[in-house]
């Protein structure tokens, strides 16, 4: 995408609340946070060929931090969001050091029994989390005496902190450390013997990936202004393993694409379908038959076949 067309679809962006009702725009709220989750999940499984089945355990971990510091300690926005982010990136930091320990189908299994069990204790550690009820009743912030309870105002905040990630995210996968991190997916052996450290590299990602992860969580509870264990289930790390490889593992607009597939699917196809979710794994077996690649490099090479047929 060139600057102009990018420049474009921002200003687009940015104009919704101008263009649409309160239900469009609480919607593009959503999907904003689905890219950003989506984009975290996608250093792992695009650049580090690392595939996780339990990233929802950031985007909970977050949510369920935030809210407790904020309803059982009453702490205020300002130190609870940096707290939140702190602790949950320690937390993705131990994760990472136990599920490294393996590779393949192991360390998805890993992941999978750790993000577990955070569900289970957010079920059962009623006295923090109150168990299946949740956490209710969190306030948005007003950072720069902005009220973010109006929802075209909440909507411009996470469109401003979702740019800001992607553009981060750009950046690093194009740096040096974004090279050397692409090397250990495609050949982890020849990096090793070049000196590089494997692990370390891997280890770094997915500290950056819990971080990532957790700027979601803290706007998904900010967004809902609740909590609840489901948050941290199968189906979510599920859902956002599928945005990134329906999307596009490995590119920058991929996992993004793939966020607003699955977001507008699950709000539409849900209020007609009761197993929607049967729905949205038929569009993957389609996408996977035509595009195996995903959505935006099947793209790509068809306008390139287009080009090439014309030249």
């Amino acid at each position: 995408m060139n600057k102009l067309a990018l420049l474009l679809l921002l200003a687009a962006l940015a104009l919704l609340p101008a263009l649409v009702g309160e239900y469009y725009v609480n919607l593009g709220s959503q999907i904003l946070i689905a890219v950003i989750f989506a984009a975290s999940l996608n250093l792992l499984v695009g650049y580090a060929g690392l595939t996780s089945l339990g990233h929802a355990a950031y985007l909970g971990l977050s949510a369920y931090i935030a809210a407790w510091l904020a309803l059982r300690l009453g702490m205020s926005h300002a130190f609870a969001a940096p707290i939140t982010l702190i602790a949950t990136t320690a937390i993705g930091g131990v994760f990472g050091w136990i599920a490294l320990r393996a590779s393949g189908l192991s360390f998805l299994m890993l992941t999978l029994a750790l993000s577990q069990v955070v569900w289970g204790l957010a079920y059962r550690w009623t006295s923090v989390t109150n168990g299946d009820n949740g956490l209710s009743g969190l306030t948005r912030p007003s950072p720069f005496g902005i009220d973010l309870e109006n929802s075209n105002a909440y909507y411009w905040f996470v469109l401003l902190i979702t740019v800001a990630v992607m553009a981060v995210v750009g950046r690093l996968v194009h740096s040096p450390f974004g090279a050397s991190l692409r090397g250990t997916k495609d050949q982890a052996r020849r990096m090793s013997s070049l000196g590089y450290n494997v692990w370390g590299i891997r280890w770094c990602a997915f500290v950056g990936a819990s971080f990532l992860g957790a700027v979601a969580g803290l706007l998904y509870v900010y967004f809902h202004k609740y909590v609840h264990p489901s948050v941290l289930s199968v189906t979510s790390s599920a859902e956002v393993l599928l945005s990134v490889i329906a999307g596009g593992a490995g590119t920058l607009a991929g996992p993004a694409v793939g966020a607003v597939l699955v977001v507008l699917l699950k709000n539409y196809a849900s209020g007609y379908i009761e197993r929607w979710d049967m729905l949205l794994g038929a569009v993957f077996v389609f996408i996977v038959l035509v595009m195996p690649h995903g959505i935006v490099p099947g793209v790509r090479s068809l306008f390139t076949r287009r080009k090439g047929g014309r030249a």
